[in-house]
C-alpha cells in the first residue's frame, strides 16, 4: 500500500475545519481513490496521533468509516509555527556549577600549558563564585561559536559513531 502524502494531507485538513466536530472523508471529492486506499491513509495519520477513530477494518475485508477527529498534534501538525507544541516542547537543559567547573578544570589539566599555569587556572576556576561562572561560560562559548565551522566538521564525523 502506498502512503500518499497529499491525500493525507487533505484528508487532515478536512479534519482541522471540521474541529472540533468529527467528520467523514469527502467521498465524492475524493471519487477517483479507492476507498481501502483512504482507510489506509486515514489508519497510518490514527497511528501518528493526528486524528482520532480511523476505519475499523473487519477480518471479511469490510471497511467501516466513522466520523473522524482531529487531534492537537493533527492541528499543530499543519500550522506554520507547530502550534503549541512547538512552545510547550521546548527543551531545556540545565548545567549546575559542579558541572562546568568539571569541565573546565579537565579541559584545563588536559591542555599543553605549563604545570604552573594549568595550576593556577584550576586555583582560579574553583574558587569562582556562580555568577562569575556563569559569565566565562558565555565568554568560551562566544568564542567557541567563532570555530564553528570546524565544531560542525567535527560533528558531522562524530555523530555516526554515536
Amino acid at each position: 500500500m502506498k502512503m500518499d502524502r497529499a491525500l493525507q494531507r487533505e484528508l487532515l485538513e478536512v479534519a482541522v475545519r471540521a474541529y472540533p466536530h468529527e467528520t467523514y472523508p469527502d467521498f465524492e471529492g475524493l471519487s477517483l481513490v479507492d476507498k481501502s486506499h483512504i482507510a489506509a491513509q486515514l489508519l497510518y495519520l490514527a497511528e501518528h496521533g493526528l486524528i482520532r477513530n480511523p476505519p475499523l477494518l473487519g477480518v471479511d475485508g469490510h471497511i467501516s468509516f466513522h466520523q473522524y477527529q482531529a487531534t492537537k498534534a493533527g492541528i499543530d501538525f499543519l500550522t506554520d509555527d507547530g502550534g503549541l507544541s512547538a512552545v510547550l516542547g521546548v527543551v531545556t537543559i540545565k548545567l549546575h556549577d559542579d558541572t562546568i567547573r568539571s569541565l573546565l578544570i579537565q579541559k584545563i589539566q588536559n591542555s599543553d600549558a605549563e604545570p604552573t599555569i594549568k595550576g593556577e587556572l584550576v586555583k582560579q576556576v574553583r574558587s569562582l563564585p556562580a555568577e562569575a561562572l556563569k559569565t566565562v561560560t558565555t565568554k568560551l562559548l562566544e568564542a567557541g561559536l567563532q570555530y564553528l565551522p570546524d565544531a560542525i566538521h567535527r560533528l558531522q564525523s562524530m555523530l555516526p559513531h554515536l
